[in-house]
């Protein structure tokens, strides 16, 4: 139900009148807000969609069991953090057409292992300040991730290494369409520091 939470349609319909979905790629996710409404709602989107995975992952609080056992919580994070990018990919409240999770993967990584995912998003920061390709700037940071969990940090904990990995090629496989376009010159940059689209 967290994960569900449509940021991005919910502030193109109340703020601009319009349904992100019908613009851009048609996802309803932080990557599609910054190239149609601009770096400013691109940000707040993020950032709402970022807490998303906070919040959920970090809802063993409430379960006395997980905190005292550190590999059981860990699995049980991964499980909450997942369901919320499930929710959030196919969300209830906006007829299970949402976005492609990345933001949302990120407040999981924060709620698991704040190191790690501070050095994941400095990736995602430089490649779009350097490129203005949201999407390029996703999947380096998911490949960012999974290296990081595997040979920088060495984790030993194996459901984290899969997740790892699975984070990485759920990034990969979610922007096929973004891929082809880069390769074809046609992908789209984001505005920086402007509004694209004027409420109507």
């Amino acid at each position: 139900m967290i994960g569900s939470i449509p940021t991005a349609v919910w502030v193109s319909k109340s703020i601009f009148g319009i349904d992100i979905r019908e613009y851009g790629s048609g996802n309803a996710g932080a990557t599609n807000t910054f190239r149609v409404l601009g770096t400013t709602w691109g940000s707040f989107v993020m950032f709402v969609d970022v807490l998303k995975g906070v919040i959920a992952t970090s809802l063993y609080i409430f379960i006395p069991f997980y905190l005292t056992d550190e590999l059981a919580r860990t699995n049980f994070m991964i499980i909450l953090g997942m369901t919320a990018v499930l929710g959030h990919i196919f969300p209830i409240w906006a007829n299970f057409r949402g976005g492609k999770g990345v933001a949302t993967l990120l407040g999981m990584a924060m709620a698991i292992q704040p190191a790690v995912a501070l050095i994941c998003l400095v990736v995602f920061i430089i490649t779009l300040l350097s490129t203005r390709f949201v999407s390029l700037s996703s999947m380096l940071a998911g490949v960012a991730f999974m290296v990081l969990i595997l040979f920088i940090f060495k984790e030993k904990e194996t459901t984290y290494r899969l997740f790892a990995i699975v984070v990485a090629f759920m990034v990969i496989v979610t922007h096929q369409k973004n891929i082809t376009r880069l390769f074809k010159g046609t992908e789209n940059k984001v505005p920086m520091f402007k509004n694209k689209h004027k409420k109507k």
